[in-house]
């Protein structure tokens, strides 16, 4: 560097400063600009004439890709790309290859498991998705994601067990509340209440705090525990001591002795903590318990200081917001207590005034409208004003946006109201008017209850009728159509109500309509019926609960060898399908069962022969990059291996060996012939 001559390069000199005798214009340059442009790129358009041209594009895109990820390694977008381009082909093989090297470089990345199990979850690869849930809790166990998606998916497949085995691995890792609430809730929609309030309680031990009790409590309530309710608010102040002794703690246990209509208690309540809390911290406590003492006074001076009171409140409300309709319910329940007739109209027509001037917003027309359902109740029931309450459901009818949403419940209330004043005719209009300009369900349902109930046949029949030419895709007209008629003795028309049902191609939950004509066929005891049915539901999907409960029918009605030829005829079916070996495992533990109940020992001990072993497995894990497969690895997996096809697996793990052998050999002599060679040179 020291012999390396340093330039410094001078501007030369301009000798002529005159002006240029050829001057250039601006158009000249953008004339020269255009005239030099570069022409666009425009890209090869590929056209797809037979299968080598397809999977030459799709080699290009994977060495594109692998490219791309070889540059760029730790961008995971790129990745990502990847695995959904091999999942648009289907490739799920290649995908989860590439899921797994993403993983291989930042497995913490929560992103790459979420997408890589939505893609099994997305395919029904419910076993795949199971094994990745697991994979992803055990590296990241305090990423709640997984496991509220993991529990989810379970609950949607109807594994509730599998479900609160997850929850209750989730809440070893003490997580936060939101989880321990998820897991009531599970609880709650699966109808496990006691579970659920067990879990409510541990929820308390791992939170053990003033706002958990409180939970807790409301939650007992909810359910209808009460007992259960007081006793643990007063064993709050036991177990949390101080930190109990706040204004919420002594609200929420009077407002229960309130609502148990326990007044001393709730009174000896509130002074209770009146006593214990210092006046700033109890303002809202003293407020409750003033409010406590004017609502359940016995001087009529008190009651009309309340009523006061809350109207001003109320109004304020309402002055800020006019939209308010829970503070015009309140003010409106407030003067029907005071009993004031001509006060409590204004409110309700003040009230009423307000409509809501969005029409789209149904949630907010949902509120007002309920304001039109008091009053029209008000009138008829409180005041018997009959002609006052038909006005109103008349001015509501005009005024609900029908074109944009309608509300079946004011239909069916103001058809209902027709009747109660012996007006057939006018509520049979006011179902068609509603049927004609917004049909539902709900009043579809109403309507052939009235004609029903009024044993007018011919009618239901008409409005069933109409019900299926507006729903087609609804299997409910179908179903309860079809029982009218088979509780008629109409078997005909029954059958075949539910023979259009079932041919009708785009039906939602079609097995709704197959399984409600089975079922009423085994009550007719029409049993050569039914086995048609399940035939010919069998002819449309193969499903392995359509064998199970075909068989399960000729059990019970105690056809052993047509209960045996099924289960016979779905063994053979899934023994031909390599891929349904878990379907035949269960069709030969469900025969095997049946055989139990039928007590004969031979046939028990010819299916304990047929029983398969579950064993875990391995397979190879191959990468694919350009032209080249590389190993890498093995995965586990579990197969079912049914007698005969043991020899062929014994084999088959020989050969394997053999080959490793092989491998392993090859390997050593290329090692030898490297050392020779450079031992050579």
């Amino acid at each position: 560097m020291d012999n390396v001559d340093t330039v410094i390069m001078k501007p030369p000199k301009v000798k002529n400063k005159g002006a240029n005798p050829i001057q250039i214009t601006a158009e000249q340059l953008l004339q020269r600009a255009f005239l030099d442009r570069k022409k666009p790129f425009v890209q090869q358009d590929y056209k797809i004439r037979d299968e080598d041209d397809l999977d030459q594009i799709k080699q290009q895109k994977r060495r594109d890709f692998e490219q791309k990820i070889r540059t760029q390694r730790f961008h995971i977008g790129h990745w990502l790309k990847y695995a959904l381009f091999e999942e648009s082909l289907q490739e799920f093989r290649r995908a989860r290859s590439v899921y797994e090297r993403t993983l291989e470089v930042d497995y913490k990345n929560i992103s790459i498991w979420l997408k890589y199990i939505e893609m099994e979850m997305r395919h029904k690869f419910i076993n795949h998705a199971r094994n990745l849930f697991e994979r992803a809790i055990e590296f990241l166990p305090r990423v709640d994601q997984f496991w509220y998606k993991y529990a989810y998916m379970e609950e949607l497949v109807g594994n509730y067990i599998q479900a609160r085995n997850i929850y209750q691995r989730w809440m070893n890792w003490r997580p936060e509340e939101k989880a321990w609430l998820s897991f009531v809730a599970f609880e709650q929609r699966v109808g496990e209440i006691q579970n659920a309030r067990q879990v409510m309680y541990n929820y308390m031990d791992a939170f053990p705090r003033l706002k958990t009790y409180l939970k807790v409590a409301k939650f007992e309530v909810k359910l209808g525990f009460k007992k259960e309710a007081r006793k643990l608010l007063e064993n709050t102040i036991e177990e949390l001591g101080e930190e109990s002794l706040k204004e919420e703690y002594f609200i929420t246990f009077g407002k229960f002795e309130i609502r148990e209509k326990e007044f001393d208690r709730a009174r000896e309540i509130f002074k209770f903590g009146l006593e214990n809390i210092t006046k700033e911290k109890s303002k809202k406590l003293y407020e409750e318990y003033l409010q406590f003492e004017k609502q359940f006074g016995s001087k009529d001076e008190i009651d009309n200081l309340i009523f006061n009171e809350r109207r001003l409140q109320y109004k304020k409300l309402i002055s800020q917001n006019q939209n308010n309709y829970d503070a015009w319910f309140d003010l409106v329940n407030l003067e029907i207590e005071t009993k004031n007739i001509n006060r409590i109209r204004d409110t309700f027509e003040n009230a009423i005034k307000n409509v809501p001037k969005n029409n789209n917003e149904k949630r907010l027309w949902r509120r007002y409208i309920y304001l039109w359902y008091s009053y029209a109740t008000f009138e008829e029931l409180e005041q018997g004003d009959i002609l006052r309450a038909n006005q109103i459901y008349e001015r509501a009818l005009k005024l609900v946006p029908h074109k944009n949403f309608t509300f079946s419940k004011l239909w069916v209330m103001y058809a209902q109201f027709q009747l109660r004043c012996q007006d057939l005719d006018k509520a049979r209009k006011i179902f068609g008017i509603a049927l004609g300009k917004c049909p539902n369900d709900k009043i579809f349902q109403e309507y052939i209850d009235l004609e029903y109930k009024l044993t007018n046949l011919v009618r239901v029949r008409q409005i069933y009728e109409k019900y299926i030419e507006v729903f087609p895709d609804n299997p409910l007209p179908f179903v309860q159509w079809a029982k009218l008629e088979k509780s008629l003795d109409e078997l005909d028309r029954y059958r075949a109500i539910f023979e259009i049902a079932i041919a009708h191609q785009s039906m939602n939950m079609p097995e709704t309509v197959w399984k409600s004509y089975i079922e009423s066929e085994i009550e007719l005891k029409e049993y050569e019926n039914v086995r048609r049915l399940y035939e010919k539901l069998l002819g449309k999907s193969k499903n392995v609960k359509i064998w199970i409960s075909y068989a399960q029918f000729e059990a019970s009605i105690q056809e052993k060898g047509k209960c045996r030829e099924v289960f016979k005829r779905a063994e053979e079916y899934f023994k031909g399908e390599k891929e349904m070996k878990e379907q035949r495992a269960m069709v030969i533990e469900q025969w095997k069962e049946q055989e139990i109940k039928f007590g004969d020992q031979e046939f028990i001990q010819q299916l304990q022969e047929k029983m398969p072993k579950r064993v875990k497995k391995q397979r190879k894990i191959k990468i694919v990059e350009g032209d080249l497969e590389e190993d890498a690895g093995y995965e586990e997996y579990y197969d079912y291996i049914f007698p005969g096809e043991e020899e062929d697996s014994k084999y088959l793990k020989i050969l394997w060996k053999a080959q490793q052998r092989k491998k392993i050999q090859e390997q050593k002599q290329k090692e030898v012939q490297e050392q020779q060679k450079e031992i050579i040179n």
